[in-house]
């Protein structure tokens, strides 16, 4: 698949550029997308949720009242779970939410979503740029002559760019992350994924040394 190649103003510049038809050109898998969307969510959670159990409560361990004879059901101390103030039977307690998903299966997850978006027309390539210093109004100005204004979009680089990083921060729409941090969820919860030049490159090679 050939797309042109568009300047900060939004015009062609006369070049085109080649997607790689193993990253941009396959048949989505929904199953590996759905386990590396899965993935990221689960590796969001904290997983610091915790509660006291009986052991943990601040009260005394002497028996409340005799075993039997009482008419009512026995009990232990005043930190029995059934009784206000006690501990919490099967609390939770903290724990690690993430699981390992193969590398073959994710790197298919991210071809899944690329060839998703380049299919649909929701990929633009834009030739190399940055800025002297961080501007949002800048790259406000760049969203707005690529016409991507007001739609969620993600703006991948080939390396981190510090100036254009901090340009984008500020614009709740847009995001922008160099190739090597990009999941599988930040393509697909993009409406648009603009492209720098030099990161098809680094998106072939990437996808490419993970098979």
């Amino acid at each position: 698949m050939k797309l042109d190649i568009l300047n900060i103003e939004g015009k062609s510049t006369g070049r085109s550029v080649e997607l790689p038809e193993g990253i941009f050109g396959v048949e989505p898998n929904e199953h590996a997308v759905y386990l590396a969307v899965k993935q990221y969510h689960a590796n969001q959670r904290q997983g610091t949720h915790s509660s006291k159990g009986r052991s943990e409560v601040t009260g005394s361990t002497r028996k409340i009242k005799r075993q039997k004879g009482t008419g009512t059901a026995r009990a232990g101390d005043i930190k029995n779970p059934v009784f206000r103030g006690g501990g919490r039977m099967f609390g939770p307690k903290p724990k690690d939410y993430g699981f390992k998903l193969n590398r073959k299966v994710k790197s298919l997850a991210k071809k899944s979503v690329l060839s998703s978006k380049a299919a649909g027309g929701d990929i633009m390539i834009v030739e190399d740029f940055t800025f002297d210093v961080p501007k949002t109004q800048e790259f406000a100005t760049v969203l707005q002559n690529l016409e991507v204004t007001g739609s969620k979009v993600l703006f991948v680089t080939a390396e981190y760019d510090k100036a254009l990083y901090l340009s984008g921060r500020n614009v709740k729409t847009a995001k922008v992350m160099e190739v090597k941090n990009i999941s599988t969820y930040d393509v697909l919860n993009a409406k648009k994924l603009i492209l720098s030049e030099s990161s098809i490159e680094q998106i072939n090679n990437l996808l490419t040394n993970a098979e």
